[in-house]
């Protein structure tokens, strides 16, 4: 199984342009997924769905939160579905293995004025407060994955028209309004910040750290970290945790979901439905709340 598994994972690469991230995350599920084979004296080509019913409830038994579940079954799912697409196996024992709708976890979402208070966290004389506002805003603004923040560059954005270029999941591009706010915070940065971290260097990545090197993923997390600590909110604040407030409050706002579906780069509107749930279960609550026989 051990080279099957290297097979699809440079096949996975070449065919569907994945990250490095999804790779490393899809290599440790298969790596899961082959240890409770052998754990378990099972044949990767003569299980059934039981068997991978079983494997997903041991994965719940060690308290693996529910995204994590859902990716190692889409592994799975790709991996079986590769073994049958090039031979390797007749039938697909996965196939049926579906995502129990149970397990959905609605995402922690900050209200307005708590994005408001973070965001206006950063002391704006600071050059890394400055470039940590301009980060801040920007997730705010565009709903951009970490990785896709991480992974821009000084010429994907143009001030002058207000837009950036992005690239998703899979390379895939896609045009995004940065808004008049995070427009003037990272004009602030390009001009106040920048070029003392860069240090007189040439370097195209648009966000640096104090070694005038590309910020990093680990980076952008500790910083919103620090201002969700400095702000005093106890949610657990995430980078993604910005995607997903902005997700809600466009739709709140009565923004049309197909819309918003572009902007966040989902492939599938079932995944941006997920926001109107979430919008549903407050209606409710707002309801509950309010309304003299709620």
């Amino acid at each position: 199984m051990e080279g099957l598994v290297d097979e699809f994972l440079d096949f996975i690469v070449v065919e569907k342009g994945l990250s490095k991230n999804t790779l490393k995350a899809y290599s440790s599920d298969l790596i899961k997924f082959a240890d409770y084979l052998e754990e378990n004296k099972l044949s990767f080509d003569k299980i059934n769905r039981k068997d991978i019913e079983n494997f997903v409830l041991s994965l719940k038994d060690h308290k693996l939160e529910p995204t994590t579940i859902y990716r190692v079954i889409a592994a799975i799912k790709s991996f079986y579905k590769y073994l049958v697409l090039h031979g390797f196996l007749s039938n697909n024992p996965v196939k049926i293995v579906r995502f129990p709708k149970l397990w959905k976890k609605l995402p922690e979402v900050l209200t307005q004025t708590e994005i408001e208070k973070i965001l206006n966290a950063p002391n704006t004389k600071d050059i890394i407060d400055i470039r940590d506002r301009s980060i801040l805003e920007l997730m705010y603004a565009t709903g951009m994955r970490v990785s896709e923040v991480v992974g821009l560059k000084v010429n994907d954005i143009d001030i002058d028209l207000g837009i950036l270029k992005c690239y998703g999941k899979g390379g895939k591009e896609r045009i995004l309004p940065l808004g008049s706010k995070a427009c003037k915070a990272i004009i602030r940065y390009l001009d106040k910040s920048r070029p003392k971290l860069a240090k007189s260097k040439s370097k195209s990545d648009l966000f640096l750290n104090r070694l005038g090197k590309g910020i990093s993923r680990q980076s952008i997390w500790k910083i919103v970290k620090k201002y969700k600590k400095k702000c005093n909110i106890k949610k657990n604040v995430t980078p993604h945790t910005f995607r997903h407030s902005f997700a809600t409050h466009l739709l709140e706002r009565g923004a049309d979901i197909i819309i918003v579906q572009e902007l966040l780069g989902h492939s599938d509107i079932s995944t941006t439905q997920v926001y109107t749930h979430m919008n549903k279960d407050r209606l409710k609550s707002l309801h509950k709340k309010y309304h003299p026989r709620g």
